[in-house]
């Protein structure tokens, strides 16, 4: 995996939109690593302790503050830089804030992946796009196997929706514009529930967990028996970077959807989920409110991979207590600076990438 990394991404100017967000700042400390040029188009980010921040990134990558909902400002960016690959993960990406704006949530991750699509159609330097959206894009059936890239999309929540409309617009203009060797190879990327050091995000278990444990406060938990794939954040973006290479390499072929999930062990309840991030931080309790918001939360939701492990080789390297250890590891981090927080992913990094390589 690494070798193949480091032949396709070296040299490189890589675009990644949504580089100030918690997936997309790892996604550009993993390119750095590689030895990639790498450009960020993003809003600014939300907090001083946030993954972007802590890890010195914008003195090591060329970013620039901006909208993907501007399309002009946009084009203008890749036009300028001319990257080869680029990978769209900005996004209004939490469920519960969703609801309560559902047109910015629309109008970013639908009309906003619509725009990354057409500048890309007329920035030939572009050769890959890898088009995140989340395991949320499937109608949810609270089906107790895992879903499929050729099942049905849909959405109940705003957020969902957008995710699935999303898809679909990225599979017409892959379909309209991008159907040919000559065109960039365009493919769309599907994980969630990710977890790992620098996100903050408001409403999302993990960070939620981090906070009350920080402040000594039980943590409080809206539906414990939800079953969810929980994954540590290097997991899916091992999985876009192979991805992206294989696009890069053989182009067309490795086109349309596919799933990045852990393995079955760690598809586990927000209860077990937090029990165990209560053990491995040494100390903490846990509440549930489930009627803090009249708010729908799907029950199960998991992810199949086989498409993923078949066809592009890759497959999820860390059991479910590995997940966490990393995870726990990565927030202590106040009293380092930024240069050793950046040091530190890029160590997680290298760890990662030797269990990886073990497995195949």
């Amino acid at each position: 995996m690494r070798h193949i990394f480091e032949n396709v991404f070296r040299g490189q100017t890589v675009l990644i939109t949504g580089d100030t967000g918690f997936k997309g700042s790892w996604l550009a400390v993993w390119l750095l690593n590689l030895g990639a040029n790498v450009v960020g188009y993003s809003l600014p980010p939300k907090n001083a302790k946030d993954n972007y921040v802590i890890c010195g990134l914008s003195r090591r990558i060329a970013h620039v503050n901006g909208d993907v909902r501007v399309f002009d400002h946009f084009h203008s960016v890749l036009s300028k830089h001319k990257p080869s690959i680029v990978f769209h993960l900005a996004a209004q990406a939490l469920v519960l804030d969703s609801y309560e704006d559902p047109l910015s949530t629309y109008s970013t991750n639908v009309m906003g992946t619509a725009n990354v699509l057409e500048a890309i159609r007329h920035v030939p330097s572009v050769k890959v796009a890898v088009i995140v959206t989340s395991d949320k894009c499937y109608e949810n059936k609270g089906w107790v196997f895992p879903y499929r890239e050729i099942d049905p999309l849909g959405g109940d929540d705003p957020y969902s929706a957008s995710k699935a409309a999303s898809e679909i617009v990225t599979c017409s203009y892959s379909r309209s514009f991008f159907n040919d060797c000559e065109k960039a190879s365009i493919a769309s990327a599907r994980a969630g529930n990710v977890i790992g050091g620098g996100d903050w995000a408001n409403n999302r278990i993990f960070p939620d967990c981090i906070r009350a444990l920080e402040s000594e406060t039980p943590i409080v938990i809206r539906n414990p028996e939800a079953v969810r794939p929980w994954q540590h954040v290097l997991e899916p973006l091992s999985g876009y970077l192979r991805l992206a290479s294989l696009l890069y390499t053989q182009r067309i072929e490795f086109s349309g959807a596919w799933n990045f999930g852990p393995s079955r062990q760690n598809v586990v309840t927000v209860k077990q989920l937090v029990e165990e991030i209560i053990k491995q931080w040494g100390a903490g309790s846990y509440v549930v409110n489930s009627s803090e918001d009249g708010y729908k939360e799907a029950g199960r939701l998991s992810l199949d991979i086989s498409k993923a492990v078949n066809k592009l080789g890759w497959k999820p390297a860390l059991s479910f207590v590995q997940n966490i250890q990393f995870a726990i590891e990565e927030y202590k981090t106040d009293t380092l600076c930024d240069e050793e927080v950046f040091d530190q992913r890029v160590e997680h990094i290298e760890q990662y990438t030797k269990l990886s390589e073990s497995l195949c």
